[in-house]
C-alpha cells in the first residue's frame, strides 16, 4: 500500500492542477491543441512516476521538465531553483545580511582584501590580509568562494563565528560577528582623472544604481568635473528602471529612452526622459565592449540614437530581450522573456538565436564580435540595410546585435603589452608574488593608498622576476624576428623593453588593488587601457555632441 500511495499522490496533485491549468489555458490561448498537450504531459508524469525500472524523484523530473521547455524558447528564459532564489534577489536589491568584507580565495583559503567601512567586521578589528579559516567551527579552506559567501550570509541580526589567521602571529582567533545590512554597491569606482573630467564606472544596474550614480555625480561635481566617462564595460544589466533613470539625467525632456514590446499590452511602453537632468549638457563618452549587456545597452543605445554621447570600445554584448519574475509553488522561480526592448530609433540589437541553443548562441556572439572589432568597415558594410539606421544629425547606427560604437579601439594582437593583458599573466603574477611577501609590504605601506599611489615605483627587480614568471608560464623570447609568433607567446627581447613602461604602470595597479582593493587602483590600472586611453584624445566629438542639446 505504502507503493500506491508514493506513486498516487504526485499524479493527483498533477491531475487536480491539470485541471486548473485546463481552465488558464482555454483562456489565454487561442491555440485548441493546447490543453490537449497538456494532457499529454500529465499522462507522461504519471507513466514516468509509476512505471519506469527504477524510482524516479518526481521534483527532479518536473525541473528537468521544466528546463527542457523554457531551453525551447530563448538562451535567457532560466529556471531559478528555491535554493537559489534569495542569491539572484539579492544581486537585484544591491544589499543583503553579512559581515562586511570584501574577500578572494588565494590557494583555497579566503585572503580579506579589505573590510568595509564601518562595517561589522571592521569595528571588530578585522583587517585586510586576514585569512578566514573557520565558520561556525568547520574548516572555510578548499570550500570555495560561493560556499564561503553562502556561510557568511544571513538575516540581519544573527550571528556567524569566524576564524581567522593573521599572518605574521601564530595562533588562530575567534570572532563573533553580528550580521547587518550590507550595500553591494553597483559603482565602486569614481574619481577625477584631471582637473576637468570625471570618471564613473558602473559595474552593474541594481535598485540602488540611480542614487548610486547620483551620488559620485554630485562628488565630481564638486572637485570640478565638466565632462564624464561613463564606463559600462563589463557591466551585464540587471534592473531596467535603473538604466532608463541613468540615461534620463543626460536627455533632454520628451526624448525617448527605449521602447518595449511584447504580447502582455502592458508591456507596450515607450519610456522619455522627464527633463532637468544633472547632466543634460555635459559632454559624455561611454566606454563599452563585449561585456556590456542589456541594461547597458538601454544607457549606451539610447545616447547614441540621440548624438548625445561618443560611444567608443568595442561591440556591445546584444541582448535585447526582457525577463519578468513568475513565482512557484514552491518559493521557486521561472525568469522568463516577456518582451524585447529597442533603441529610440527603433533598433532591435538583440544576438540572433534559435530557440535556447545556448552554444549556438554563444558562436554567433563571439562571431559576430570578432568581425566587429578586427575589420569594423567590412563588419558595417555587411549589415543589411534593413538593420541601419540615420540619426537625427545623420550618423549611421546599427541593430541586428549588440551597440556598434562610434569609435572602436582595435586591440594591437601583435603587442606583447595586450598578450600579457589579455591572458592577466600581470595580475596572475602578482597574486603570487603578493602571497609570498604580504607582510613585508602591509608593514612597508600599512593604511594609506594616497602615500602608496604617490611614492611607489615598481623596483627593477619586481620587473625582473615578472619577465622569469611569463618564462614559468610558457611564453618564451627572441632576438629572431622571424621567430616571433604572438598568438602562442613568443615576442622579441626588444618588446620588453619598449612594453617595460606599461608593465611597470600595471603592475603598480595590481599590487595596489591587492593592498587596497579596485577602488584605489582603478586610476593606474586605467593609466594603460588602450580604451580609455584613446577616448580621453576624443573630447573634440563628443563636446560637438553635447553642443546639439544645450539646456532648455
Amino acid at each position: 500500500m505504502r507503493h500506491v500511495t508514493r506513486y498516487v499522490l504526485p499524479a493527483i496533485g498533477l491531475i487536480l492542477l491539470g485541471a486548473v491549468l485546463g481552465v488558464q489555458v482555454n483562456s489565454f490561448t487561442s491555440d485548441d491543441t493546447a490543453y490537449e498537450q497538456l494532457q499529454k504531459l500529465e499522462r507522461s508524469f504519471v507513466i514516468i512516476t509509476r512505471q519506469y525500472v527504477d524510482e524516479v524523484e518526481s521534483k527532479k523530473l518536473v525541473e528537468e521538465g521544466i528546463e527542457g521547455m523554457l531551453n525551447a524558447l530563448d538562451p535567457h528564459s532560466t529556471y531559478i531553483p528555491a535554493e537559489d532564489v534569495q542569491r539572484v534577489q539579492d544581486s537585484y536589491r544591491g544589499s543583503f545580511g553579512g559581515i562586511g568584507v570584501m574577500f578572494e580565495v588565494v590557494e583555497d583559503t579566503a585572503r580579506v582584501i579589505s573590510p568595509i567601512a564601518d562595517g561589522p567586521s571592521e569595528r571588530l578589528g578585522i583587517m585586510a590580509g586576514d585569512r578566514i579559516v573557520g565558520i561556525e567551527d568547520e574548516t572555510a579552506v578548499g570550500i570555495g568562494t560561493n560556499g564561503i559567501q553562502e556561510r557568511l550570509k544571513g538575516e540581519v541580526g544573527t550571528e556567524v563565528t569566524i576564524t581567522i589567521y593573521r599572518p605574521g602571529t601564530s595562533q588562530e582567533e575567534d570572532y563573533t560577528i553580528t550580521r547587518d545590512e550590507i550595500p553591494m554597491h553597483s559603482i565602486n569606482t569614481s574619481y577625477m582623472s584631471d582637473d576637468r573630467t570625471g570618471y564613473v564606472k558602473i559595474d552593474r544596474f541594481a535598485m540602488t544604481t540611480h542614487d548610486e550614480f547620483m551620488e559620485h555625480v554630485g562628488e565630481l561635481r564638486e572637485q570640478g568635473m565638466q565632462r564624464l566617462v561613463l564606463d559600462l564595460r563589463g557591466n551585464p544589466g540587471g534592473v531596467m528602471r535603473s538604466a532608463i533613470e541613468v540615461a534620463d539625467e543626460m536627455l533632454g525632456a520628451g526624448l525617448s529612452i527605449v521602447e518595449t514590446r511584447g504580447r502582455e499590452r502592458s508591456m507596450n511602453t515607450t519610456f522619455n526622459a522627464s527633463g532637468g537632468g544633472s547632466l543634460e549638457d555635459t559632454p559624455v563618452i561611454v566606454l563599452v565592449d563585449q561585456g556590456s549587456a542589456s541594461a547597458s545597452e538601454i544607457v549606451s543605445g539610447a545616447l547614441q540614437d540621440h548624438d548625445r554621447a561618443l560611444v567608443v570600445g568595442r561591440r556591445t554584448f546584444g541582448k535585447a530581450l526582457i525577463q519578468k519574475q513568475f513565482d512557484l509553488d514552491d518559493s521557486s522561480l521561472l525568469q522568463m522573456t516577456v518582451g524585447r526592448y529597442y533603441t529610440p530609433l527603433g533598433r532591435l540589437i538583440q544576438t540572433p538565436y534559435e530557440n535556447g541553443d545556448q552554444e549556438q548562441y554563444i558562436e554567433r556572439m563571439m562571431a559576430d564580435q570578432e568581425a566587429a572589432t578586427f575589420d569594423p568597415s567590412a563588419y558595417r558594410e555587411s549589415v543589411p540595410d534593413s538593420l541601419v539606421f540615420e540619426t537625427e544629425h545623420g550618423r549611421e547606427v546599427f541593430g541586428g546585435g549588440g551597440i556598434m560604437p562610434d569609435i572602436v579601439v582595435q586591440p594591437d594582437t601583435s603587442s606583447l603589452t595586450n598578450f600579457v593583458s589579455t591572458v592577466n599573466m600581470d595580475f596572475a603574477f602578482i597574486r603570487n608574488w603578493f602571497a609570498q611577501n604580504e607582510q613585508h609590504v602591509r608593514s612597508s605601506w600599512g593604511d594609506d593608498a594616497d602615500v602608496f599611489l604617490e611614492e611607489f615605483s615598481t623596483p627593477d627587480s619586481l620587473v625582473t622576476s615578472f619577465w622569469e614568471f611569463t618564462e614559468e608560464r610558457g611564453m618564451s623570447y627572441t632576438s629572431d624576428p622571424g621567430e616571433v609568433a604572438p598568438s602562442q607567446g613568443t615576442f622579441l627581447y626588444a618588446d620588453r623593453t619598449n612594453s617595460e613602461e606599461m608593465l611597470r604602470l600595471r603592475l603598480k595597479g595590481f599590487l595596489a588593488r591587492q593592498l587596497f582593493g579596485l577602488r584605489t587602483a582603478q586610476p593606474t590600472l586605467n593609466e594603460t587601457d588602450p580604451i580609455y586611453r584613446h577616448a580621453l584624445s576624443l573630447w573634440d566629438d563628443a563636446e560637438e555632441l553635447a553642443a546639439l542639446h544645450p539646456r532648455r
